[in-house]
């Protein structure tokens, strides 16, 4: 089954082009012309969404995963994604399914929200909007959501943030806890890699800092976008934000059109310390050398270094927690618990 569904962001234009107004785009479409997500079309003076409810990917993750690790350590989440992207990322690590054809099938937002309210049994929280960009299936994504947080679920976007100011607000009162991907702090590179603007981005970040648990993921690639005076600009903005955010680095890979060698571990490990610096909370992922020689997956208390949460690859352990609050010093922790406190 494929359900069609008319957007909410769009208005006619003058000339008589119909103006998608969901994501910084800004797609003009013609009859029967579909945006650069590839997922919402133009037909008579509407646009629609073709991807409502079609699901590419389903699976039962650790949060840690998204990676969320100062979102209920160790819980799982029911994590959903469609096809499709907004952006067209030269190194993207799920390109089959938002650039390319992948199989879909079709699920409704209540029955999507039966499912997750099922697996309660082994963990589950709530339901991951992630894999490709959720943001692009924003309809689906709404309804759901509006439905899940009746149901008392959590909801998780995993984002490019690539999304207009006003949708955004409007999604938020629904979503917990959101991982953003902040590719590069440089509008150069998301130009030439992205095909976008990283403006959009920031404001996404500043909008969302406050009304959701936020925590960012930066994937460093060699000769692109991890020269220092990047990585302190942005590790700037985010602790302008909060101090609190947690920040992820994350190695990168060869994958789809770039093939550039592996970033480097020295690299991964000067930005932890840069962004250290400032931000209380930084992390390093996809290298679990690093991760075992430096401690780099551990949230330690910033006040007296006792450690919290000890991470092994998406296994989690809280170690240091007794009722919200540090066992050493007695600091406040910054972490979302469950309300027996972990």
């Amino acid at each position: 089954m494929r359900r069609e569904m008319e957007t909410r962001f769009y208005r006619l234009l003058p000339e008589g082009t119909v103006l998608c107004t969901l994501c910084p785009q800004a797609c003009r479409l013609q009859e029967g012309e579909r945006g650069r997500c590839r997922v919402r079309f133009r037909r008579g003076d509407k646009i629609y969404l073709s991807s409502y409810g079609q699901i590419s990917a389903l699976a039962l993750d650790p949060m840690e995963k998204k990676p969320l690790y100062h979102f209920y350590p160790r819980a799982a989440i029911l994590s959903v994604g469609t096809v499709g992207c907004n952006l067209q990322c030269d190194f993207c690590q799920n390109w089959e399914i938002a650039h390319g054809d992948a199989p879909t099938e079709y699920l409704s937002p209540e029955d999507l929200v039966e499912l997750a309210d099922k697996y309660r049994a082994q963990g589950n929280i709530g339901l991951a909007y992630t894999y490709s960009e959720p943001l692009i299936w924003y309809e689906y994504v709404y309804d759901t959501a509006r439905l899940a947080r009746e149901k008392g679920l959590k909801n998780v976007l995993v984002t490019n943030g690539y999304l207009n100011p006003e949708p955004l607000r409007e999604l938020l009162p629904f979503i917990d806890a959101v991982n953003l991907d902040i590719k590069a702090w440089e509008d150069d590179f998301y130009r030439r890699r992205c095909e976008g603007r990283v403006g959009p981005v920031k404001k996404a970040a500043e909008i969302m800092a406050g009304k959701v648990h936020l925590e960012v993921t930066n994937l460093l690639i060699p000769g692109e976008n991890d020269r220092e005076e990047e990585i302190r600009e942005l590790v700037r903005f985010l602790a302008g934000l909060d101090r609190r955010i947690p920040l992820h680095f994350s190695r990168y890979f060869p994958n789809y059109r770039l093939q550039l060698p592996p970033t480097p571990p020295v690299v991964l490990e000067k930005a932890y310390k840069i962004a250290k610096e400032e931000l209380y909370y930084v992390y390093v992922g996809n290298i679990s050398t690093v991760d075992g020689r430096m401690g780099y997956n551990r949230t330690n208390c910033p006040d007296c270094g006792q450690a919290l949460v000890e991470r092994t690859g998406f296994a989690a352990r809280v170690t240091g927690v007794d009722n919200g609050r540090c066992g050493s010093c007695g600091r406040e922790v910054d972490l979302v618990l469950p309300d027996e406190g972990g």
